[in-house]
């Protein structure tokens, strides 16, 4: 049984080497995708996609082969709910070499995450940016009355009472 259970390691670890380089590399997109987003770069931004796209196939491919070998693993009637289940189900020795591997993945993902919420927050503050400033064309850069109607409320100062 137990050379049973160690032939996972090799599998694992093949997957947690590729999840780990792709992970790294997406950091680093983002990274740059940020530097591009707050300097206004269309062109920068542009020219990021294809690294994206390249990164976002590395990272199906990963999920499918994690979850293949989830699939096998709860086939063969070892855990297959998580790679982190299935590593602490290997002998004292595999799971030793492995625990770093899958922490890390673990941590770069977190990472990964921040990053993007990061940059999602960017984008969302560039377009209210954009927003406001399109309204200030639009208006003549002039207030649009809040209550009531009329010229009064226009020159400011009469958020309480209109009619002072």
């Amino acid at each position: 049984m137990t050379e049973a259970v160690s032939s996972w390691e090799a599998p694992i670890a093949a997957l947690l080497v590729d999840l780990s380089a792709a992970q790294q590399e997406l950091l680093a997109v983002l990274a740059e995708k940020r530097k591009f987003i707050t300097a206004g770069d269309g062109p920068g931004l542009k020219a990021l996609a294809p690294r994206e796209e390249q990164l976002a196939g590395r990272l199906v491919e990963c999920h499918q082969r994690r979850q293949q070998l989830l699939n096998d693993a709860q086939a063969a009637g070892l855990p297959g709910g998580s790679v982190t289940a299935l590593t602490s189900a290997l002998p004292l020795r595999e799971r030793k070499k492995l625990k770093p591997s899958v922490e890390a993945a673990r941590h770069q993902a977190r990472m990964l995450q921040h990053q993007s919420l990061a940059n999602w927050v960017l984008v969302q503050r560039s377009l209210l940016h954009l927003s406001q400033l399109i309204e200030i064309i639009a208006t003549g850069g002039r207030m649009q009355p809040t209550y009531g109607v009329g010229s009064r409320a226009a020159q400011g100062g009469v958020l309480v009472d209109q009619e002072a």
